[in-house]
């Protein structure tokens, strides 16, 4: 697993939102398949096959959202929210495998921020992608996804 340190350009991202608890998180695929069946009316789409899954993690519980990027935030359908993630630093990788061993996949990331001296922000988003061309993936029980976890100017 290679982990790196990347500057991800601003994003604006249309989409479902949902707050619960850690142990609530086996509620998580099934806002990938309303916010799929909802995407028509999400307007100003970009051209980009991806889900964009933004999070904001506390201590007790976490606000999870299932987005599309947009060009343009200008109508935001019932039921959804709109809103932009500002430009910043993130340590980044890609978690392949099954859905049981993401958390050790965030494990690996926190160990690896400690050893080289990162620490996160904890009042930023953190980010997961979900590109189209893995969907196959998943059919058969694996995940592909990119992870950006938001971390403080070094």
């Amino acid at each position: 697993m290679q982990v790196k340190v990347v500057e991800k350009e601003e994003l604006k991202v249309v989409g479902i939102a949902w707050n619960g608890t850690y142990s609530q998180t086996k509620k998580i695929p099934n806002l990938f398949t309303v916010m799929e069946e909802r995407l028509r009316e999400v307007q100003n789409k970009t051209n980009e096959p991806v889900l964009i899954a933004p999070f904001h993690s506390r201590e007790t519980e976490f606000t999870y959202f299932v987005t599309a990027p947009v060009e343009e935030i200008t109508e935001v359908p019932e039921g959804m929210v709109g809103f932009t993630i500002p430009r910043k630093n993130y340590v980044f990788t890609t978690h392949k495998g099954k859905a049981e061993e993401v958390e050790n996949t965030y494990r690996k990331i926190f160990s690896w921020m400690k050893d080289y001296g990162y620490e996160q922000d904890h009042q930023a988003l953190s980010i997961e992608i979900y590109k189209e061309e893995y969907k196959p993936e998943y059919a058969v029980g694996n995940l592909i996804f990119d992870i950006y976890l938001p971390v403080r100017k070094y």
